[in-house]
């Protein structure tokens, strides 16, 4: 065989011991509790079935994030929402913005008064975080909630 050849296959060799190594990255935040509230900014329902909550339907939700204790502002939050019943049942994806990262988190959910959804990822403090994300409301007028991160990694 040529060199060429045997550079190839040994290439293609490495390259498959070493692929297994590349498939994982480690997570940017260890074990952490985050504790805050929110304060609802707006509810926006698009109906695009019939009249009523239908499959496909979207609830988009903003609120503030409050430092808790203090009420400070110190972030944002969207949760887009597609329902898959005419009742309450949907699948939601939002995105946590806070002064050191993001929180991306998703899942499904029938009631926002107390939901847990999972924490798919982040960003800056956050990178590629896991773990859960626990809503409780606290308050209607205006709409509180306690939100609960539970990063594992």
């Amino acid at each position: 065989m040529s060199r060429s050849v045997w550079l190839l296959t040994g290439l293609i060799a490495g390259t498959v011991a070493v692929a297994p190594l590349q498939g994982g990255s480690e997570a940017g935040t260890g074990p952490a509790k985050i504790t805050i509230t929110d304060r609802e900014l707006a509810v926006t329902r698009v109906n695009v079935g019939p009249a009523g909550t239908s499959p496909g339907d979207l609830e988009v939700v903003r609120v503030r994030l409050l430092e808790r204790g203090t009420l400070a502002t110190i972030g944002h939050a969207e949760l887009v929402c597609t329902f898959v019943d005419d009742r309450r049942s949907r699948v939601c994806r939002g995105t946590y913005v806070m002064p050191k990262g993001t929180l991306v988190v998703g899942g499904s959910l029938l009631y926002r008064q107390f939901y847990e959804l999972a924490v798919l990822g982040g960003t800056g403090l956050f990178d590629n975080a896991r773990g859960t994300l626990t809503v409780t409301r606290t308050a209607r007028r205006p709409v509180r909630n306690l939100v609960v991160f539970r990063l594992v990694g």
